[in-house]
């Protein structure tokens, strides 16, 4: 792994001003993310490293504001955020150096505005105001508006210009399984804080209640609702197979990784079986590092 001087350098980012604003973006994701953080550093070519990480720095802080404090506080904060984030996107310039950062990145690798538009405007709407899901239409336009454009405002800086129509379908395909497998392993801390990610009608289907869940009964029911919660994300991951095909060659590594560890931890929430919501379910430790070392064999 090069340092992050010559990451910098490869990326040819050398006004020392623009070298700052990527390392604090940097530093603020390796904070909060420290496995993703890594997965970039070690294995997505150097040129793209600093661009890509100064996305995901930037998705990390939308979602931090969407999902923190009263709906006020979060209506508020995004509506300020948004002001900030369109004046750096017009003129460079802002008090924080991840939003110089990203607009610098979204800038140089032409990322179109109107994903950053719609992320912001799902952020302030989908996610800061997530009641829940009355079924499946409801999750499909959940992901439309927030969790697709929340992927291509990080990932699509891969693409010079901005992802195509077939490679903004195939991050669509890989965000639904992603938030699929997301909201299984995170089920215990999501009801504990008082968020039912699962569509009710799905719940009905199987004569489950939310207390059910909230009190996680192991019951017939409770049992199937979950194995089947699993098999539509089975299906989902098999269907995002093919955003690696779809990424730029420096970011596929990346990509086979991540398909690699969503589903181990689907496997885990799988043999979990009820116990997914007393506790939340992680990568592991073994795991995760025999998938990384086999990935440039993948």
């Amino acid at each position: 792994m090069p340092s992050w001087r010559r990451t910098l350098a490869a990326a040819e980012i050398t006004d020392p001003a623009h070298r700052a604003d990527y390392t604090a973006a940097a530093r603020r994701v390796l904070r909060r993310e420290k496995a993703p953080y890594l997965a970039l550093r070690l294995l997505a070519a150097p040129p793209l490293v600093p661009y890509l990480t100064a996305g995901l720095a930037f998705m990390n802080l939308v979602d931090d504001i969407a999902e923190t404090g009263s709906p006020q506080q979060r209506s508020e904060g995004l509506a300020a955020l948004t002001g900030r984030v369109e004046s750096a996107l017009a003129t460079g310039h802002s008090e924080d150096p991840v939003l110089r950062a990203y607009a610098h990145a979204v800038s140089v690798r032409g990322l179109p505005g109107s994903w950053v538009k719609t992320f912001l405007a799902g952020a302030a709407t989908a996610e800061a105001g997530f009641t829940g899901f009355a079924g499946e239409q409801d999750f499909q336009e959940y992901l439309d508006a927030y969790a697709w454009p929340g992927i291509v405002v990080f990932t699509g800086l891969q693409y010079p210009g901005g992802p195509d129509e077939a490679q903004g379908a195939a991050w669509r395909r890989f965000v639904d399984a992603a938030q699929r497998v997301d909201f299984l392993a995170d089920l215990a801390g999501d009801l504990a804080a008082g968020r039912l990610c699962l569509p009710q009608d799905r719940l009905a289907a199987h004569g489950v209640t939310r207390t059910d869940l909230e009190q996680a009964r192991d019951t017939p029911g409770v049992r199937a609702l979950l194995a089947a919660e699993c098999s539509w994300a089975r299906t989902a991951l098999a269907a995002a197979a093919d955003v690696v095909g779809h990424a730029d060659p420096g970011l596929r590594r990346v990509g086979r990784t991540m398909l690699e560890l969503m589903s181990h931890q689907l496997t885990l929430v799988e043999r979990a079986g009820p116990a997914a919501l007393r506790t939340n379910t992680g990568y592991g430790t073994l795991a995760p590092l025999r998938i990384l070392a086999r990935t440039p064999h993948l």
